[in-house]
């Protein structure tokens, strides 16, 4: 089994020689390939020896305890931490997905739960089509028992007919074999009672065998009346098909009017994606410049720092030389001619002021540095920052710079004055030990380093002009930055707004195409429902209307029949009420 141990060394006592060698058992290994902290087992091992005291390494045991493998665990532990960074990598990315997953179910289970109400709302549909369905077939049904009925009037009415035009020939034939029976008769023939009985009894069959029309008026009636019940039951379901016809037509125009918009839509939300790639693009753009002008800052920086470094060399070297700046006027000849005691009391106190001077000097060499350490500070701070904690980094920022200008700006004049006392002090101490007798350096031999400080100087100053100017760029390019980022922010948002509002109109559009293609499928089949029961009751209502004129035709027909009658019963009145016949 692994176990990661630490190497601990005993020290030998004066006599016992060199201390023993243990390993300290701090993790162990499981077979998943994970570890879990050890109970800190303490083994003695003598192939440790030659490692340093507090070393990690890894031990390999067998079941006795037993070393079987010892190695460093440097190599292995970065192993083992890389492999875990990556284990948290994957981790991260599985939580990401997991997330992504939940967002997904939920937006399913809720588009599920739409469908499921849309499906329940069509199963209503459905069922009331349905019922619709089985009144317009009972309606169906009562259409086709009207015509059974009407039929069977009608077949009625034929059958009258022609019984009508059979007593009509009939008639006919009597009535020519009368006019024969009449031109039979001479004058003076006598019709005696039984030929008069005859003609009666024939003449009460001929108007008793004509058919009568009352009833089958009545039945006619009531089957137009049965027709036009049913015109009435069907005429709502026709306003309702003009109706859906209408919805329906006004779905499709909502329907072109939504698919333009959306189309519109979809186009500006395209443009402003460009114009945000755009801006994401200046973003990147701008960044480059922002690193590229902080690198450039950081090396400004250096060389001023390194100008610094080398004005404080050459100042401290200045310092100590024969002559750095135009020495101070004064009195040589007075010098020469004052008592000695009062001329080292002079320098005396030159020596004392100089000091207290240099240490105020040092003192704000030590703040100016100070504050550049602290500029630097809050420079990287900034670059490290959010948005909302920037803004008062800057403000800091600002303010740590005008206070390292002023100060700096004032030790331009104290290094002067500080340099023209230490040289005023020199002066002083040349004329002191040529009257005390000790040897002077020659005078002459002089090292002027003041154009060499004014040159540093200037450097100084052009390269703090430039870095003041590139800071200035660099807080307009990260402002810009700001602002593109808050733009792009913004537009992000908005476009994210306005890609669920493309969405939920393509889900509005691709509803309203569904519930226009149903309209319009319960359209049709209602059409193809009704359209036959009308035409089936046009049919009916022709047909009426056909055994309405049939039934004028024999009603008149009948009437003639009548009326030949009564003319052929006066005539035979008339024959028996004649005189000479009777007295015959």
């Amino acid at each position: 089994m692994l176990y990661l141990a630490e190497v601990q060394k005993q020290k030998g006592g004066l006599l016992g020689g060199g201390g023993k060698t243990e390993l300290k058992l701090l993790a162990c290994q499981r077979t998943d390939q994970s570890w879990s902290t050890g109970s800190e087992e303490v083994i003695a091992v003598d192939e440790a020896s030659k490692l340093n005291d507090g070393a990690l390494v890894l031990v390999e045991l067998n079941p006795q305890r037993q070393v079987q493998r010892i190695q460093e665990a440097g190599r292995p532990l970065v192993n083992i931490l890389q492999n875990f960074s990556r284990q948290l990598e994957k981790f991260k990315l599985k939580e990401e997905e997991i997330d992504q997953w939940k967002e997904s179910l939920t937006f399913q289970a809720q588009e599920l739960n739409r469908r499921e109400i849309e499906m329940e709302t069509r199963l209503e549909q459905l069922q009331q089509m349905e019922d619709e369905f089985q009144r317009l077939d009972a309606e169906k049904q009562e259409v086709e028992t009207s015509r059974a009925d009407i039929e069977r009037l009608q077949q009625e009415i034929e059958r009258n007919r022609q019984e009508l035009e059979g007593a009509w020939e009939h008639l006919r034939g009597e009535q020519r074999r009368l006019e024969e029976h009449q031109a039979q008769l001479q004058p003076g023939t006598v019709m005696d009672e039984e030929q008069s009985r005859v003609l009666q009894e024939l003449l009460h069959q001929l108007s008793s065998s004509v058919a009568p029309t009352e009833i089958v008026r009545e039945n006619l009636h009531l089957a137009f009346e049965m027709v036009e019940k049913q015109q009435t039951l069907l005429n709502p379901h026709w306003q309702q098909l003009e109706q859906q016809r209408i919805l329906t037509e006004e779905q499709q125009a909502e329907i072109e009017r939504l698919s333009q918009l959306f189309s519109e839509r979809q186009n500006e939300w395209q443009q402003t994606q460009n114009s945000l790639e755009q801006q994401t693009a200046q973003l990147q753009a701008n960044t480059t410049t922002l690193h590229s002008k902080q690198e450039y800052v950081r090396i400004l920086k250096e060389q001023l720092q390194y100008q610094e470094q080398l004005y404080r060399q050459i100042y401290s070297l200045a310092a100590n030389s024969s002559d750095v700046v135009p020495s101070p006027e004064f009195d040589i000849e007075t010098l020469e001619k004052m008592p000695l005691e009062e001329l080292q009391k002079i320098v005396q106190d030159l020596q004392d002021k100089l000091n207290i001077d240099s240490s105020f000097v040092n003192d704000q060499e030590q703040e100016l540095k100070y504050k550049q350490e602290a500029i630097e500070e809050i420079q990287q701070k900034i670059n490290q920052a959010s948005a909302s904690e920037r803004s008062q980094l800057e403000t800091e920022l600002a303010d740590e710079k005008d206070h390292y200008q002023m100060l700096n700006e004032t030790l331009v004049g104290q290094r002067r004055h500080l340099l023209e006392r230490q040289a005023l002090l020199k002066q002083h101490k040349i004329v002191l030990l040529r009257r005390q007798g000790q040897t002077v350096a020659d005078e002459d031999e002089k090292l002027d380093l003041s154009p060499v400080l004014e040159q540093i100087q200037k450097q100084r100053q052009q390269l703090s002009e430039t870095l003041q100017n590139l800071e200035t760029e660099i807080e307009q390019v990260q402002a810009s930055i700001n602002q593109i980022q808050a733009d792009i922010e913004q537009q992000t948002q908005a476009q994210a707004m306005k890609r669920e509002e493309l969405q939920t109109m393509e889900q509005n559009l691709l509803s309203l195409r569904t519930t226009t293609a149903q309209s319009q499928g319960q359209l049709n089949l209602y059409q193809q429902a009704l359209q036959p029961i009308q035409d089936s009751l046009d049919g009916l209502r022709q047909k009426l209307q056909g055994v309405s004129d049939s039934l004028a035709e024999v009603q008149q027909i009948g009437d003639s029949q009548l009326q030949a009658i009564t003319q052929m019963r006066q005539v035979i009145l008339s024959l028996i009420s004649q005189p000479e016949l009777s007295a015959i």
